[in-house]
């Protein structure tokens, strides 16, 4: 029994059957949930020490390496069985719809700096780092993901079933 499967026999019904329905989006979620606390981090380290004053960059930064373990969790786990491009031509789409998804992550924070001003000396230290964190962390990270998920599937891993599941292993 695999550890999804394990995780699934948990959950009680009817909810069990909604969460099989939706496996692709679970797996992609908590891909999103462990990429969010890679980018959390990075972007936290980046604002507070070498990138202070451009918190922007800090951002994009951090979305990019976060991108780059994005792709290969949801490559080989979210979206496994899903393809249909040959791997050079889904690895372009992908590094092009994740560009696009930087500036989508990236934009809350620029207008929550540079739009409503929340930044010292308009407002307190305190303010600019809560500010700083729920544009970038909160309302950038569900814009991001939520274009991501509709943008993978579409483009990136256009077609259910493509490349096969893997083989369960019989245990003697």
């Amino acid at each position: 029994m695999t550890m999804v499967e394990t995780a699934l026999g948990l959950i009680p019904q009817p909810y069990r059957a909604v969460a099989i329905r939706h496996r692709e989006l679970l797996k992609f979620a908590m891909v999103g949930g462990t990429t969010w606390v890679i980018d959390t981090a990075i972007f936290l380290v980046l604002k507070s020490t070498i990138l202070e004053p451009k918190p922007t960059t800090a951002k994009v930064i951090a979305t990019v390496i976060a991108t780059i373990v994005s792709y290969g969790l949801n490559r080989g786990w979210s979206f496994r069985t899903r393809g249909g491009r040959e791997r050079h031509h889904e690895t372009v789409l992908y590094v092009l719809v994740s560009a696009i998804s930087v500036g989508v992550y990236a934009a809350p924070v620029w207008v929550s700096r540079y739009v409503l001003d929340l930044r010292t000396p308009t407002v307190t230290l305190f303010t600019e780092h809560m500010a700083d964190l729920i544009s970038g962390q909160i309302v950038g990270v569900l814009l991001g993901m939520a274009f991501r998920w509709w943008a993978f599937r579409r483009w990136v891993f256009p077609h259910e079933d493509a490349r096969p599941r893997p083989v369960p292993v019989a245990k003697h």
